[in-house]
């Protein structure tokens, strides 16, 4: 699959967040991960309608990483049933869809060089 993706997830908290974005960057599946919040959410949940307060992560990775980068973030997530939403990135510049798949391929070894 060529291309790059947003993918996207809400926690409960700021701390879970930043765990998702630096464990996602860390592992090479994302090229970046982005914590916004809080935000308002109203949501449906066992017949009720709640409120709550959630902060967003926004991940940047390359269309081939996709998968593995949802395996990781449904394994870590703090969710029983987590969003985990991938969007194509239709437009960027070159430079930054280049960085996108250099950021989320292995890492060469020690005096590999890149």
């Amino acid at each position: 699959m060529d291309g790059s993706l947003v993918v996207i997830t809400t926690v409960d908290s700021e701390e879970a967040a930043a765990r998702l974005s630096r464990g996602a960057v860390e592992a090479g599946l994302a090229a970046s991960g982005q914590v916004t919040g809080p935000v308002a959410t109203t949501y449906r949940h066992l017949g009720e309608v709640l409120d709550g307060t959630e902060w967003q992560v926004v991940f940047r990775t390359a269309a081939d990483r996709v998968e593995a980068l949802q395996a990781h973030l449904l394994a870590a997530h703090p969710y029983d049933s987590p969003e985990v939403i991938a969007l194509p990135i239709v437009s960027a510049s070159p430079a930054y869809l280049a960085w996108i798949t250099r950021a989320t391929r292995p890492s060469p070894p020690p005096g590999g060089g890149e």
